[in-house]
């Protein structure tokens, strides 16, 4: 599992709360994410408040434009790399790595509703804005889906939907819409379109979702609904979650996957990849998830 630095550093000065409201479908969902992963915070704006865009805060639909608030947000990945690594990524490498910094929790805001409560909030970009040096996200849900059985299903902006499947439609549908201006804003810095930027995606969504169910104790839960989520066939996502296990010298069960894309962390460390990049080797991955059970 490939986690994100979200923040560099705890906050130290106040910040301005958006309005809330008293409760939403997805409110408990955002709370459990937080106890289990605090570097990740949400608050929810009511209906109409107008997005924060000023004292750290960026707008996604900014970012998404790749103008001057996306060359901010890269400068920062290009000082952090040079401060961790001692060298100069390549303009590709670090854009690379700003997506994966933002798409990891941004998918989060989608599947964890799902996964704990089968609720779908819709979050296009204009709906999203995140506070990167905090941790700090905020969020508008208008609209989600639900099943019928569902009390929330008689909420204001509920979309009910027939079956698992349906729902699962809905995961995949708001994933898409909310990345598919992300990755139009990120994928010219990364040299890389379609396919490409689809495989990274989707190893976003799948490793986000399987780092959070571990912290809340349903590995295997969470592989089983990632498995089902994407089977493989569903553009513009790129091939299944890949999961497999291995078994460790004393005979443990030690789950891992192959990444659909890569990234490009071997450009500075060619003899560190990542555990679930394809260039890594079995026995090595073993080692490797032996040596760090948090893995």
């Amino acid at each position: 599992m490939t986690v994100p630095a979200l923040a560099t550093s705890t906050p130290r000065v106040p910040h301005p709360s958006p309005a809330h409201p008293d409760v939403s479908p997805v409110t408990e969902a955002y709370t459990r994410l937080t106890e289990v992963f605090p570097e990740l915070r949400i608050e929810e704006l009511r209906a109409g408040h107008a997005m924060p865009a000023d004292g750290g805060w960026v707008p996604v639909s900014t970012l998404a434009a790749g103008g001057p608030d996306l060359d901010a947000f890269l400068a920062r990945d290009d000082a952090q790399v040079v401060e961790d690594y001692g060298q100069r990524a390549r303009p590709d490498v670090v854009a690379s790595f700003g997506l994966h910094r933002y798409a990891w929790p941004a998918c989060l805001l989608i599947t964890v509703p799902w996964f704990l409560h089968r609720r779908v909030p819709r979050l296009p970009a204009e709906r999203v804005s995140f506070h990167r040096a905090l941790g700090r996200w905020a969020v508008r849900v208008e609209d989600f889906a639900c099943l019928p059985d569902d009390p929330a299903a008689r909420l204001p902006g509920a979309r009910v939907v027939p079956d698992e499947e349906a729902l699962r439609a809905e995961v995949r549908d708001a994933v898409a819409e909310h990345l598919t201006p992300v990755l139009a804003g990120f994928g010219p810095r990364m040299r890389r379109r379609g396919r490409a930027l689809w495989g990274m995606a989707t190893d976003e969504v799948v490793e986000g979702l399987w780092y959070i169910a571990h912290l809340m104790g349903e590995e295997q839960r969470g592989i089983r609904e990632l498995e089902g989520l994407l089977p493989g066939t569903t553009k513009p996502y790129v091939g299944t979650p890949a999961f497999r296990t291995l078994t460790g010298p004393k005979g443990e069960s030690l789950p891992t996957r192959d990444r659909a894309s890569c990234c490009l962390f071997y450009t500075l460390r060619p003899e560190d990849t990542c555990v679930t990049c394809p260039r890594t080797g079995d026995a090595d991955r073993v080692a490797r998830l032996c040596a760090a059970p948090s893995a």
